[in-house]
């Protein structure tokens, strides 16, 4: 979106729509920043504090530990697929708010 246009902030800012836009945004990005911390920070403190339970062998030689490694890259890439679903939804949002059309 290369096309310069003059926005008014603090007129942008009163609008009731971009408010609203704003909490939508709130209501998805803050639990799932909470969630992939906590799923990221996971793998550490099992490993530190569960570690017979990591060490349990799932096939093979692989363990726990390393199926919930690989885990963690399979869900960073779902995080980012719904991330940009979402996030195109906001842009068309905004877009129509700052064009008057929301």
């Amino acid at each position: 979106m290369s096309e310069k246009t003059s926005v008014n902030w603090a007129h942008l800012e009163a609008k009731p729509e971009f408010r609203a836009l704003l909490a939508r945004k709130k209501r998805f990005i803050v639990p799932s920043l909470f969630f992939f911390m906590i799923y990221y920070l996971a793998l550490p403190i099992l490993v530190g504090y569960c570690p017979e339970l990591m060490k349990t062998k799932v096939w093979g030689e692989v363990n726990v530990a390393y199926v919930f490694a690989l885990s963690q890259f399979i869900m960073a890439w779902v995080m980012a697929f719904l991330y940009v679903r979402v996030a195109a939804k906001w842009d068309k949002a905004a877009a129509a708010i700052i064009h008057g059309h929301g």
